[in-house]
């Protein structure tokens, strides 16, 4: 398992490369909750967060974009009543990044 909440996301470049699924099962081994899902040929990681009501589940979806920019990472997020769902991937290298995992971690610490 590798702890990656107190990390930071790195620039995606030209020559950045997608996760191999070793590295992807073991970043996801220190993940709670958080699924691998093959959208179109590439993949995201993605969960699904309940709340109360839809107030409480906006106030988390703006601080999944707060740090979303902090970060410059910024992931799918529908929001619904009760519910939201985060979807993390990037795009440019149409696949899943270290990066990603660094903002599902932030992300679940941000539901704590």
């Amino acid at each position: 398992m590798i702890n990656v909440i107190d990390t930071h996301c790195t620039p995606i470049t030209a020559a950045s490369i997608r996760l191999s699924n070793d590295e992807i099962g073991l970043l996801k081994s220190g993940l709670s909750g958080w699924e691998i899902d093959d959208k179109k040929s590439e993949l995201h990681l993605e969960k699904s967060y309940q709340f109360d009501d839809f107030t409480e589940a906006l106030a988390f979806t703006n601080k999944i974009g707060k740090i979303a920019d902090e970060e410059n990472h910024h992931p799918t997020i529908l929001t619904e009543w009760g519910k939201v769902t985060v979807t993390w991937w990037t795009h440019r290298i149409k696949g899943l990044h270290k990066n990603d995992f660094i903002m599902a971690a932030k992300t679940d610490r941000l539901a704590s």
